[in-house]
């Protein structure tokens, strides 16, 4: 049996996977993001749901990016509120320099 590590190596040598995976990395870089603050937090889902006046499902789905539907920016700006943190958004020219 393969471990995740070997399996995620033999994945992303095909070139169609490796593209997508690519494609998705900044938003699984979000999502990992929202996880790790909740966690940091302390807090579970359910708590964080009640905070922000949704349920553990939207939460659930919202941090897994699975929903049918992308997060508001109001959605989001609740989430960090209820962390404790601060939502920030910014543009970045691409190869890496600030648009501003």
């Amino acid at each position: 049996m393969l471990t995740h590590k070997e399996l995620k190596a033999c994945a992303l040598a095909r070139p169609d996977v490796c593209a997508e995976y690519t494609r998705l990395e900044e938003e699984f870089g979000f999502l990992d993001e929202l996880l790790k603050a909740r966690t940091a937090a302390g807090i579970t889902q359910s708590e964080l749901a009640e905070r922000i006046g949704t349920t553990q499902s939207a939460i659930a789905r919202l941090e897994s990016g699975n929903g049918k539907h992308l997060p508001s920016l109001t959605t989001l700006r609740k989430y960090a509120s209820a962390l404790g943190c601060k939502l920030e958004l910014r543009l970045v020219r691409q190869g890496g320099g600030n648009a501003s």
